[in-house]
């Protein structure tokens, strides 16, 4: 397995049961593919962006760590990308 790290920023206006959902949904992604869910890092929250949006100017920052295969990064992409709660990602292989 693969060390990767994926950042998004989500929506500023949804209520903390959708994001633990939406969390939730991700990481069952991650495991489903046969990865693994290290951590996420505390800390982040809400915070201006640099730039609006979709006429946004704050986001929620969460930054995650996390084990797997480049089916799990593709499936994990292909749901976040057709998903209405996050504004970006990027999802990172760390090197070794």
């Amino acid at each position: 397995m693969r060390a990767y790290e994926i950042f998004m920023i989500l929506k500023p206006d949804l209520t903390d049961e959708v994001i633990a959902e939406t969390k939730e949904k991700l990481q069952k992604i991650i495991e489903s593919f046969g990865g693994e869910f290290v951590k996420e890092v505390e800390g982040w929250g809400k915070r201006r962006l640099a730039y609006g949006i979709e006429d946004y100017l704050e986001g929620i920052y969460v930054l995650w760590y996390f084990n797997g295969q480049p089916e799990t990064v593709d499936e994990l992409d292909r749901v976040i990308k057709i998903s209405d709660r996050i504004l970006r990602h990027i999802i990172i292989r760390k090197d070794e």
